[in-house]
């Protein structure tokens, strides 16, 4: 039976984790078994519920009990909610919540590289990305386009944060990833990873050497690794010239790049295709 709990105090140490505890001391890096992150909306608690991560804990304004949050509560019953009105739930959290739900859950550890590459045909590696609102939309758009897995330098905001979470809508447990292990290096010893998977890798960037988007060469390779750089000065030079190419995408009015979500997206159109679909 469900156990419905009406916040009267703030400072409930159940509360914690909705009001007091940072995403930092959530990640938990020292003790990654007991890390947790913070679902928002009904849509992303269910692609993590469906995906097995493990609720802890329901935070839910009172109106939307018997409503859009019934469906998601019934499917854990021994799950605790706590449930005020809207401006009670603002108050405690310090912003107002996306459809009126949040979501306590247990981290999963974090699998092998080589795990979730296995399959692979396209990858995309995002390098020092610490934007969550960039990483949530890249792995949105690697979920419509195909994409069969990400991997994260170890710089790159956590794809798990809350806004990553809500702006990916849910789509971060869908689409593998993981982050390379502290002990890689990169680029060296990541590229070294990447070709020892049978991965030719194309770097995202304005150089002079650089191939279109459109070239055939790209779209024939078997398996290919997209590797994206951070908002502000995009790869790094020892990273582009570890690639097997460097990819520019046409662009016309004078544009010469573009936001790494808008970027990805269409990186990921032209070159993640099915086999066999015409471009």
């Amino acid at each position: 039976m469900q156990k419905v709990i009406e916040i009267t105090d703030f400072s409930a140490p159940e509360l914690d984790v909705y009001a007091r505890i940072s995403e930092n001391q959530l990640l938990n890096r020292h003790e990654p078994e007991k890390g947790m992150f913070i679902a928002e909306s009904p849509k992303v608690i269910e692609r993590a519920l469906e995906a097995g991560y493990q609720p802890v804990s329901f935070l839910v304004e009172t109106r939307h009990l018997e409503t859009q949050a019934r469906e998601l509560l019934c499917r854990c019953p021994e799950v605790p909610v706590y449930t005020a009105a809207l401006d009670v739930l603002t108050r405690l959290t310090g912003f107002r919540l996306t459809r009126g739900m949040l979501c306590a859950m247990r981290r999963k550890p974090l699998p092998a590289v080589e795990e979730i590459c296995a399959g692979a045909r396209r990858i995309a590696v995002l390098e020092n990305i610490v934007n969550p609102t960039n990483i949530g939309a890249v792995f949105r758009s690697a979920a419509a386009l195909n994409v069969g897995a990400v991997l994260l330098t170890g710089a790159c905001s956590n794809p798990l944060y809350r806004r990553a979470v809500r702006v990916s809508m849910g789509t971060v447990f869908q689409v593998p990833w993981t982050f390379f292990p502290e002990d890689t290096g990169w680029p060296q010893k990541g590229m070294e990873c990447l070709h020892s998977m049978g991965f030719r890798t194309a770097a995202l960037a304005l150089c002079e050497d650089s191939v279109r988007l459109d070239d055939p060469k790209l779209m024939r390779e078997e398996r290919l690794a997209l590797i994206f750089g951070t908002e502000g000065d995009g790869l790094a030079p020892s990273t582009i010239a570890s690639c097997d190419y460097t990819v520019r995408i046409p662009m016309s009015h004078g544009v010469d790049s573009l936001n790494v979500a808008a970027a990805s997206a269409v990186a990921f159109w032209q070159l993640c295709a099915e086999p066999g679909r015409s471009l």
